[in-house]
């Protein structure tokens, strides 16, 4: 069953290549964001991109730096707050999160949506997941699994694909 899941996603990937491709060559600075696993995927695809696209791309994954921001503004704020740091006008904001429904990252969506800084939405599980079922962003790609294993290496060649 999950690599039946696995195959759809990654088949339904070519259907978005050209767009992705198309949004990412616009925007010369990439915050990358996601938690766990996701995280992961936001740290490897943040240095494809600057080594391979030539893009000032970077994820929140340095761990005294993710810690601070977790004590000083809480688990559910961190990431806005980073965005709200490091996003300078132009940067493009691609936020991960395989059941959709992290709270971090439904507010850090709330707030690039609010002073307008465009985003990528990546999720799975529920197809109505709070990140799927956001009203903004450029772009969603949603995966059809409620396994964490296959909506992160879906995620991971969704956003590959345009290397």
């Amino acid at each position: 069953m999950k690599i039946k899941e696995l195959e759809i996603a990654i088949g339904e990937i070519k259907i978005y290549v050209n767009s992705l491709r198309k949004i990412i060559d616009s925007y010369k600075d990439i915050i990358i964001i996601g938690n766990g696993g996701s995280n992961s995927v936001a740290s490897h695809i943040a240095q494809d991109y600057t080594k391979v696209l030539d893009k000032r791309a970077i994820s929140f994954s340095d761990p005294s730096r993710l810690t601070c921001y977790i004590n000083d503004y809480g688990r559910d704020e961190a990431y806005k707050e980073f965005i709200k740091d490091f996003a300078i006008p132009g940067t493009l904001v691609i936020l991960i999160s395989s059941s959709g429904n992290s709270m971090n990252i439904v507010n850090a969506a709330t707030h690039c949506k609010k002073i307008n800084i465009p985003m990528i939405l990546l999720s799975g599980f529920d197809k109505d997941n709070k990140l799927n079922t956001f009203n903004g962003g450029l772009m969603k790609y949603w995966v059809d699994s409620h396994d964490y294993g296959v909506v992160e290496i879906a995620h991971t060649a969704f956003l590959h694909s345009i290397l």
